[in-house]
């Protein structure tokens, strides 16, 4: 095929448009405005990243247009009247890079074959991947019979006001991916919720006794926290010796990370876990969940804190599934019910907990929050209803998946794995006739969201293979 070529070509300019883009620290944040008046509605950085992605495409010699900074698109327009609107629907937000990198997360060096930097993988990697290939088409001198149209999101790690706009001012697009999940491709989402968990609390002062005074983990709902910090108070410093006494036996029997350290006429607890997707709390261990358990060895003044934290240890905890939650739903295209504790936040006067959870295909987010509301039965916690978006599902028998899973199969010869439903959250939820199709290779570490977030040169140049042969297939031949 006359396209790989210039693929190869084009290798190492795609190699440092990616280095460009990743150096652009995108994760949102309040919005500005510019000289002219122009409002930037995910923040700075995030803008800088979405006109860089869109110059390059300007510069490769695609057609561009902006949506009021919300979103955009860069498009390959196909002469044919009779023309669908093919879409590859990527992102250019990123989470917060978080502790415990061992590189600098925007200094996107390559070492050993690997790049390293937020966003690498999740997902300016094969935004870039998909763009060049793009490129590779245009260049063999093809002329599409679908219009292939590049959508950027921009806010895709915290919701979905970017894609809403962007719908409200472009029609929706006939079919397409999102190289935001894994190969072979997911022909499913579990549905995404989030909720909070939240109680009042009375004030209480040191001379009454141990206060928890303080207590903040996590960066967001999709991430299992690595970190967790609390503050506890007495005005019998005593009792601080007692406190780390147990801290060090809870270390001794968990094996788990927790440190104590006197600060002023407090003391400071810290519990560090594994951070991971929250898709996959599994490969994570939530500082959270470490923390609680620690916490509820205390006895503290405020019956609002004994309640709080003995309801999160005794339905919530270390549980992955909703267990302890009533809320445990299982399916067979799906597997169980997903639960991360993201993050956690108590003051003086208020403690609130945010809980992300896929549940399957067959169910709703109705019946999650049934079983939740059961347990919260006789306590002072509320429940705060969240974002939440529905499963999606297309069978693996539609020619739409059958053509993407050949693409993959001639490419690779993998022919072991299958299409299946996903834990993550992508665009497939927003767009019609949209799966997610790679850009995880089968066997890969997964580090998205994790600290050291890293692509290879080798899966770069794949999954370029796969994309272009992708919109050969279903927009030009």
């Amino acid at each position: 095929m006359d396209y790989l070529e210039n693929i190869e070509q084009n290798k190492e300019q795609m190699i440092e448009s990616l280095q460009d883009l990743v150096r652009i620290r995108s994760v949102q944040d309040a919005p500005v405005r510019n000289k002219d008046g122009e409002v930037y509605p995910f923040g700075a950085g995030v803008e800088e990243a979405y006109q860089y992605a869109m110059n390059l495409g300007r510069e490769l010699g695609f057609d561009a247009k902006d949506c009021n900074h919300y979103a955009g698109h860069v498009e390959w327009k196909s002469q044919n009247p009779e023309a669908k609107v093919f879409a590859i629907a990527g992102h250019l937000d990123v989470v917060p890079e978080g502790d415990g990198w061992s590189k600098d997360p925007y200094d996107p060096i390559i070492e050993d074959g690997w790049m390293n930097g937020r966003g690498t993988l999740d997902d300016k990697g094969p935004v870039i991947a998909s763009l060049y290939g793009m490129k590779a088409l245009k260049d063999a001198g093809y002329e599409p019979k679908n219009t292939i149209r590049l959508i950027f999101g921009l806010d895709e790690e915290t919701g979905n006001d970017s894609t809403d706009y962007y719908l409200e001012q472009e029609p929706m697009p006939d079919f397409g991916i999102t190289p935001d999940g894994e190969f072979p491709l997911t022909n499913g989402e579990m549905g995404n919720m989030k909720f909070q968990l939240a109680s009042r609390m009375k004030k209480y002062s040191p001379k009454d006794g141990l206060i928890l005074s303080k207590m903040e983990a996590g960066l967001a709902p999709n991430v299992v926290p690595r970190t967790a910090k609390a503050v506890v108070s007495c005005h019998d410093a005593s009792i601080y010796e007692s406190i780390i006494r147990k801290a060090e036996a809870f270390r001794t029997e968990t094996g788990y990370d927790l440190k104590t350290r006197k600060t002023g006429k407090s003391l400071a607890l810290e519990a560090t876990g594994i951070s991971a997707h929250g898709a996959d709390p599994h490969k994570g261990l939530n500082a959270i969940s470490i923390l609680m358990q620690f916490l509820g060895n205390l006895d503290f003044v405020s019956d609002e804190v004994t309640e709080w934290i003995q309801y999160y240890n005794e339905h919530i905890g270390f549980n992955l599934h909703g267990e302890n939650m009533d809320c445990a739903l299982e399916d067979e295209p799906s597997g169980k019910l997903i639960c991360n504790v993201g993050m956690m936040e108590m003051g003086s006067d208020v403690a609130s907990v945010t809980i992300n959870v896929r549940y399957p295909i067959s169910y709703s987010a109705d019946d999650v929050y049934d079983g939740v509301e059961k347990t919260l039965e006789g306590t002072s916690i509320g429940l705060i209803k969240m974002d939440n978006d529905s499963p999606v599902y297309i069978p693996a028998d539609d020619p739409f998946i059958e053509t993407l899973l050949s693409v993959y199969t001639e490419e690779t010869g993998d022919y072991e794995n299958k299409p299946f439903v996903d834990r993550g959250g992508t665009y497939a939820k927003v767009f019609h006739r949209l799966v997610a199709f790679g850009a995880l290779f089968p066997g890969e570490e997964d580090r998205m969201h994790q600290p050291d977030e890293r692509i290879s040169i080798d899966a770069l140049m794949k999954m370029t293979r796969i994309y272009t042969n992708m919109m050969y297939k279903l927009c030009i031949e």
